[in-house]
């Protein structure tokens, strides 16, 4: 694709009209090509964020294209600015259906020189600040929840941007690997406690390394041309887009995600699965055919050969 060409989407594009959707930390990155992707195939936006003239600004954007949005300047961190963002969604459209959490805090730090109140921090955005989100917007979610257009016999979604930092260990992600665990546990107790009887569908999307995002930028990966060490680590061959991102929030939000729940979907191209092979394909190659060619000298029959 060409810099500055619009990739096409393959879901229909009115596939989300009339839902309306929270975005935290919309206002840029992964959050704000969600809520844009989102608004182009019908939803109504509620961008939270703590920078308002970032938020104005995407919100400028994104009315260009012709979509409905409105903007909640306030902290993950805080309920009553939870509060706030959710009783924004329900003045301005009268109702909430979509919540994404994409706000996020991170910094690299070995863990012998990162401080409590950092370790504290990036889980209290990362990991409070789902929750909080999460839990403001339980009652306008759930099935025949707030709103004048109450839901019947489906309530909302939840998709909480989370990360495979912790699928193993990362080198000095001490701090945010730990929220972005508990946050994959949320999602599954939420999934679990919020969907037999409210009707709620909670997932994740842990992305890999995402292009040009400040989140990236802040742990010193920039794009694929100036990073090939890194594309080769990921099997796809590049670095990941928000775009990418954004494609599997929609597929989980729509009725095409209808029996998905308590997932984190995995989209990094196989960034995590990576690992430098110990023996060349050609040596492998040769070593096979040595083996036939031994078993055949030798007369071992096919059957038998399983158990060598």
């Amino acid at each position: 694709m060409e810099d500055g060409e619009e990739q096409k989407s393959p879901f229909r594009e009115g596939i989300l009209r009339g839902q309306v959707a929270l975005v935290t930390g919309g206002g840029s990155g992964i959050g704000f090509e969600v809520a844009r992707q989102l608004g182009l195939h019908g939803s109504s936006l509620v961008l939270m964020g703590r920078r308002l003239w970032v938020l104005q600004r995407a919100a400028q954007t994104l009315r260009e294209l012709h979509v409905q949005v409105e903007v909640v300047q306030g902290e993950v961190r805080s309920s009553d600015d939870a509060n706030k963002a959710v009783k924004v969604a329900l003045s301005s459209f009268g109702r909430l259906d979509i919540l994404v959490n994409s706000a996020a805090g991170n910094f690299l730090a070995p863990a012998e020189v990162l401080a409590p109140k950092g370790f504290r921090t990036v889980i209290e955005i990362d990991t409070i600040g789902t929750f909080n989100m999460c839990h403001a917007s339980f009652s306008a979610l759930r099935k025949d929840g707030e709103g004048k257009d109450s839901k019947k016999g489906q309530g909302g979604v939840i998709i909480n941007i989370s990360a495979t930092l912790h699928y193993g260990a990362t080198w000095y992600q001490a701090h945010a690997s730990a929220a972005k665990a508990a946050i994959d546990s949320l999602t599954r107790s939420l999934c679990l406690e919020w969907g037999p009887e409210y009707g709620i569908r909670v997932n994740g999307i842990a992305p890999g390394p995402v292009d040009n995002t400040a989140g990236a930028l802040k742990l010193g990966v920039s794009n694929t041309a100036e990073r090939p060490d890194l594309a080769a680590k990921i099997p796809i061959g590049r670095l990941g887009t928000t775009w990418d991102i954004a494609m599997a929030a929609v597929f989980l939000a729509s009725n095409a995600g209808s029996w998905i729940s308590g997932e984190t979907l995995v989209v990094d191209g196989g960034h995590w699965l990576y690992k430098p092979a110990s023996i060349s394909r050609k040596d492998v190659v040769m070593a096979s055919r040595s083996v036939e060619q031994k078993s055949r000298d030798t007369g071992i029959p096919d059957s038998a050969k399983s158990k060598l």
